[in-house]
């Protein structure tokens, strides 16, 4: 097996560190994944570093934790961040084409694309992704390749996502400190529309959403482009604090209490039903109805899908996506949350777990908290061979361009 066919995905979150190894499958069934492992977040808080050396150390223990599993080194993996620091903003590129004869070749579109993130960044930021949306070649819109046609101007309309320097800066040293060179900083949300989303989805119009622990990123896409992004500050671990207040009682117990009676559906709780907090510490004390806690998880998981329809409206896509609403991450496995989607978003909603696996001895991935890092492996597959659909197109070389200076950068810093 040659080393080169390994691809590592590394998610950092904020309450998990996961990684995933995998290889494209032999007989072009999708992805195979090898071994996966996690580990707590340390010294992250919303996906941003809070202690280095614990970071560093949480990211130490999954990647040996892979290493154990798969029996094969990790050399170089794709990053995947999240972090409410990471914000999107529309941009517009113009150029002439270079030809005589007036054909657009990919240098044209290389050139068009870096005239669109010549935008006026905040000083502090660095852009991330670049996703064209559309080209215009003389006035013609609504180009989605224009290699190869005819034209004296070429436009494009892109997509920027940008995140702050020193937060980004901070967890790729978190990374190179374990010895691991990075192949490529992708935006966590991104990747796991490349592992959960299917191109038609994409077509039509979908919304991923996915539920961290203490942040939720949000995904729209249209026409197969991404049509938005935004994190937002608020997570599944929201939950589990409401409900320790609620009961007075410890996060530990919350959070066991969550997952084994937890749902966001008060009219799916029998009356009388009651748990005993006894069974989960012989300090505690008492019995509580299972219908209070749905009403507390109920009334979180409201908020954070109001703060998602604002995103929508933001893009006058509220009740307009015919593909609804995709809920991934962990904090997507909470008993009746697609209902309470539905109700709220006012279109079909379902769960998305990660898509075109391979036959693989890792049963642990059909999970949707594995979305990302399973995301993450994609994408570095879909860069390899050069002909990935969608996001993942050769253009965005210019994103590793970036991710190369850095790593030098980096490299000059380590003693």
């Amino acid at each position: 097996m040659a080393r080169e066919e390994i691809i590592t995905g590394l998610d950092i979150g904020s309450s998990m560190v996961r990684v995933a190894m995998g290889q494209l499958d032999v007989n072009g069934r999708g992805i195979q994944i090898l071994g996966v492992a996690e580990a707590p977040a340390d010294g992250l808080n919303k996906g941003s570093v809070t202690s280095i050396e614990d970071a560093v150390s949480s990211v130490s223990s999954a990647l040996e934790a892979v290493e154990r599993m798969t029996g094969i080194p990790v050399e170089h993996a794709y990053l995947g961040i999240g972090g409410t620091h990471i914000s999107a903003q529309e941009s517009h590129g113009v150029v002439a084409v270079s030809k005589a004869d007036g054909e657009i070749k990919e240098e044209d579109i290389e050139r068009v694309v870096e005239a669109a993130q010549a935008v006026a960044t905040p000083p502090n930021y660095e852009i991330l992704h670049v996703l064209p949306r559309s080209f215009t070649v003389d006035n013609q819109k609504g180009i989605k390749d224009p290699v190869g046609m005819t034209g004296i101007r070429l436009e494009v309309d892109a997509q920027i996502i940008q995140g702050l320097s020193a937060q980004v800066k901070n967890i790729t040293k978190c990374v190179y400190r374990t010895g691991v060179d990075i192949s490529d900083v992708v935006v966590g949300v991104l990747a796991a529309s490349e592992s959960v989303l299917t191109k038609r989805q994409k077509d039509l119009g979908v919304a991923l959403v996915n539920l961290g622990g203490a942040t939720t990123s949000v995904l729209v896409f249209e026409e197969g482009d991404v049509l938005h992004a935004a994190i937002l500050p608020i997570g599944a671990a929201h939950i589990t604090n409401d409900i320790a207040i609620g009961l007075r009682t410890s996060i530990d117990i919350a959070e066991r209490i969550k997952l084994e009676y937890g749902t966001a559906l008060v009219n799916d709780v029998p009356k009388r039903e009651e748990i005993r907090l006894e069974e989960f510490s012989e300090q505690e004390n008492g019995v509580v109805e299972r219908k209070h806690v749905a009403e507390i998880i109920e009334a979180r998981c409201e908020e954070i899908f109001k703060m998602v329809e604002k995103e929508l409206v933001k893009v006058d896509r509220s009740g307009l996506l015919p593909a609804g609403i995709v809920l991934t991450g962990g904090g997507a496995k909470l008993p009746g949350l697609v209902e309470i989607a539905k109700r709220e978003f006012r279109l079909p909603a379902f769960v998305g777990y990660p898509q075109n696996i391979a036959q693989t001895p890792v049963d642990k991935i059909n999970d949707p908290s594995w979305s990302t890092a399973v995301g993450l492996v994609v994408w570095g597959a879909s860069l390899a061979t050069k002909q990935g659909g969608g996001l993942t197109m050769p253009r965005f070389s210019s994103v590793a361009d970036v991710t190369g200076k850095m790593r030098k950068w980096f490299k000059s810093l380590i003693p």
